[in-house]
């Protein structure tokens, strides 16, 4: 079966970006590769139980299981050891890709206290969009009761965009509240 989100592009959301983007082809039109969720841990990756319990909301967020992270290398000044846990992280590809963005576009941005919209500066030099977002409770799935600590979520949307316009356009279509005036 497939999602909501990914009929809707396929069908309607193409159309509109070749008319946009004045493109030839509809294999052109830019699309949504893959979607990474990381959340950091700081200091309570050494502890099992919160290690688990970012485990299991990560999971409850993305619908599948997180990795762990390491650390790379040791650095004296941030307290870390090379090997040691560091954060959990997930890539979500196809379908569960289009319902997570159908989720945080509809259900867990609109809950997000003051908010004024996504920065359009969060596009980097391969056109691809990142943001943070500083309370992993705005997701329905997370049981706010059970949760231990609030914590921060990075987002980040690799997109196949050639061109900086063409992935806020795309990101228009999926109706993400990308604010331009915030640059």
């Amino acid at each position: 079966m497939t999602s909501r989100l990914k009929t809707t592009y396929e069908k309607e959301i193409v159309t509109k970006l070749l008319a946009k983007l004045s493109l030839k082809n509809k294999h052109e039109v830019p699309k949504i590769m893959k979607v990474i969720l990381n959340m950091g841990l700081g200091e309570d990756a050494a502890d099992s139980k919160k290690l688990k319990s970012c485990i299991d909301d990560m999971s409850l967020i993305a619908g599948q299981k997180p990795i762990i992270t390491k650390f790379k290398k040791s650095i004296s000044n941030f307290k870390t050891r090379k090997g040691s846990n560091s954060g959990v992280k997930v890539t979500l590809r196809s379908s569960k890709m289009y319902e997570f963005i159908d989720r945080l576009v509809n259900i867990a941005l609109p809950r997000v206290k003051d908010f004024r919209g996504l920065s359009s500066k969060g596009i980097d030099n391969s056109n691809n969009f990142s943001f943070g977002i500083k309370e992993h409770i705005i997701f329905p799935e997370v049981n706010f009761d059970k949760v231990d600590k609030i914590r921060g979520l990075d987002i980040t949307i690799v997109t196949s965009s050639k061109n900086k316009t063409a992935t806020i356009e795309l990101l228009k279509e999926f109706n993400f509240p990308i604010n331009e005036k915030k640059n």
